[in-house]
């Protein structure tokens, strides 16, 4: 498999990243560029904030006056990427997740905060390869039977704790 670099920051102070969880970001993005067959190294940056931050950017970008669970910053169009020009890399853009958010989520969802953020990197990694569920409902469709299939690969399930079950594995 082609190299991906995975930046990945925290930005936030409110929510304590659990163990693993930069692992299973890591994961999140090979697995989803291994699933579409990307075929070329690639770099993304994931940030972690707050919700305070994450309802600056969707307002200021998506017009939407709220926080939300993840947002999404593409880089490349039509399957057209920048590159960084000292690796040869293709730059796939930033993905950002609020950490409070998906907390609340998975408790709302009854499942963990892993399986959560999972589900967040995948579902972003998706957009940042031009994916778009408000396309339309082939769309969404689409998009959620690759979330699905993929978190399914990396044996993440809405009742289990992936985290605690890999971490010592890689």
């Amino acid at each position: 498999m082609d190299k991906v670099k995975v930046m990945i920051t925290n930005n936030q102070t409110e929510i304590k990243i659990p163990v693993g969880i930069r692992m299973l970001v890591r994961r999140c993005c090979h697995a989803v560029l291994e699933y579409e067959d990307f075929g070329k190294d690639a770099e993304v940056s994931v940030s972690f904030i707050n919700d305070k931050q994450i309802h600056e950017l969707n307002k200021e970008h998506r017009n939407i006056d709220r926080p939300t669970d993840v947002l999404s910053f593409p880089l490349g169009e039509d399957g057209e990427y920048d590159v960084n020009y000292e690796t040869g890399a293709c730059l796939l853009g930033d993905i950002v997740i609020s950490l409070e958010t998906a907390t609340r989520q998975a408790q709302v969802y009854g499942h963990s905060l892993e399986r959560e953020v999972g589900f967040l990197t995948v579902h972003s990694m998706l957009h940042l390869l031009g994916y778009d569920h408000e396309e339309s409902s082939l769309q969404e469709r689409i998009m959620r039977e690759k979330e699905e299939a993929i978190l399914a690969q990396l044996g993440i399930s809405r009742d289990e704790t992936f985290v605690e079950e890999h971490e010592h594995k890689d």
